[in-house]
């Protein structure tokens, strides 16, 4: 596998080895001692699946501490943009962002540290989207980041999104920071 850094030295990409022949491929989605050795020591505790339809935004998605979750993320089938948001307080890069297309034919995935909020926009007919977490989800830690706040400035390449009720009426980058900086 081949690991790339993106803008924010945190956040990497997996292009994992493909082998193919006659029959179709294979490919490791997940080999505990090569993502170490990637910096991924993460113990995951939960996988999560979603399947969504063109235009579908979901998130800008992230829990506090201490139930905060570092997430591996893939396409199984169609295509996405992956984005994450720095909301770690005091990071050389928070209130930054970054945005891959992940897809079933890249095979690509994306690690994402605890403090990002994230989320992804469905690009393809159909997605299934597949994420491995290092703590288990929350209701009162959970934080909603709202898509298309101006202050975080995101292109989701997609025109009229669609997005649940909490996900469209999620928090302003201003907003998110005061609670953020307020004790639990």
């Amino acid at each position: 596998m081949k690991v790339r850094a993106t803008a924010i030295h945190d956040v990497i990409v997996i292009e994992p080895q493909i082998y193919s022949d006659s029959r179709g491929i294979f490919y490791e989605s997940f080999n505990r001692r090569a993502y170490c050795e990637a910096g991924i020591g993460a113990d995951f505790v939960q996988d999560n699946e979603s399947v969504s339809s063109k235009g579908v935004i979901r998130g800008l998605h992230l829990q506090r501490p201490p139930m905060s979750q570092g997430k591996l993320v893939r396409v199984v089938e169609g295509e996405i943009l992956e984005v994450a948001v720095d909301c770690r307080l005091g990071s050389s890069t928070f209130g930054q962002f970054v945005g891959e297309q992940l897809s079933g034919e890249n095979r690509c995935q994306m690690w994402i540290p605890k403090g990002f909020a994230s989320g992804y926009a469905a690009l393809s007919e159909r997605v299934i989207f597949t994420y491995k977490v290092d703590n288990y989800y929350s209701p009162e830690h959970e934080l909603c980041l709202r898509f298309n706040d101006p202050a975080v400035g995101i292109d989701w390449l997609v025109e009229n999104p669609i997005l649940s009720q909490k996900d469209s009426a999620g928090l302003k980058f201003s907003e998110l920071v005061k609670i953020l900086s307020e004790p639990l």
